[in-house]
């Protein structure tokens, strides 16, 4: 008789095997090149129930398993005023999914809820200084985000066209309000796509936002930006491909080709300079 494998069983073959190349390997890359993990390190692996998240618990896990070094993983899960039927979804997909999650409560949807200038904006960073605050009583030192390389490229975009800025979402972070402690991103060069086909493939359901402002038909993300404007974006770079099929490696290489030399101005440290300081030099 043949046993099936259980839902976690199969999602952690897949890892191995069928989506090793493209989900394992550019988040293992990402943790080497940017430096994410360290020995000793405590991280938080912050789950908010969507794919990408929940996709990273068993991405660290995987690593954890491989075990090169010593670290922990805390796998926290904010509760900031889901409805019961969200807030179920979540624990049931870390039960079948084999993560052992550690869940908190607030109160910051209500907090924004009447908020009418930048709920979206206000909501994340309310979570996270309370994700921070959570992590750190844990003896966490790191906190994971589960961003990922198409939130990159998207940010980058949008820091241009709707911002007049050139700017992108970092791999890691210090805290500057929480002393000792780093926000990391080690999802950050794994693509949308992929993570798509790895919980298709593995038959999941995960939420696709359980925010309240979704319940009339508004839509945030995490790192506080709207979806409506993050799709116009998505769509911009879907149809900038159809006639360049390396319009997404560009983007993302345009911030790691900065040429100062060739920029009029920029910020660092929060003071500007501008190129005329060292024209005549």
């Amino acid at each position: 008789m043949t046993i099936e494998p259980s839902v976690r069983e199969r999602a952690e073959l897949s890892i191995r095997k069928k989506f090793h190349k493209q989900i394992f390997t550019p988040f293992a890359k990402a943790i080497n090149r940017y430096e994410l993990v360290k020995e000793h390190d405590k991280i938080a692996v912050c789950i908010s129930g969507g794919k990408d998240s929940m996709l990273m618990a068993k991405l660290f896990q995987e690593l954890k398993w491989h075990n090169k070094f010593e670290f922990e993983l805390e796998f926290l899960v904010m509760d900031p005023g889901y409805n019961e039927a969200n807030r179920q979804r979540i624990e049931e997909n870390a039960a079948l999914l084999g993560v052992p999650v550690t869940i908190f409560e607030s109160e910051i949807f209500n907090s924004v809820y009447e908020i009418e200038k930048s709920p979206c904006y206000l909501c994340a960073r309310m979570r996270r200084g309370h994700l921070y605050s959570k992590a750190r009583e844990l003896g966490c030192n790191k906190i994971a985000l589960g961003h990922h390389y198409d939130d990159v490229i998207e940010t980058i975009l949008m820091g241009m066209l709707y911002g007049g800025q050139v700017q992108t979402m970092m791999p890691k972070l210090h805290s500057t309000n929480f002393e000792g402690m780093e926000l990391i991103r080690p999802m950050y060069l794994v693509r949308e796509e992929d993570i798509k086909r790895w919980r298709d493939y593995n038959g999941l359901e995960f939420l696709q936002c359980a925010c309240r402002f979704t319940e009339q038909n508004q839509h945030c993300r995490e790192d506080g930006s709207s979806d409506s404007k993050r799709m116009e974006i998505k769509q911009l770079i879907a149809d900038l491909k159809n006639t360049n099929p390396f319009v997404e490696a560009n983007i993302f290489k345009s911030v790691e080709n900065v040429n100062l030399s060739t920029v009029i101005a920029y910020k660092k440290d929060g003071l500007r300079h501008d190129f005329l300081e060292e024209y005549d030099q």
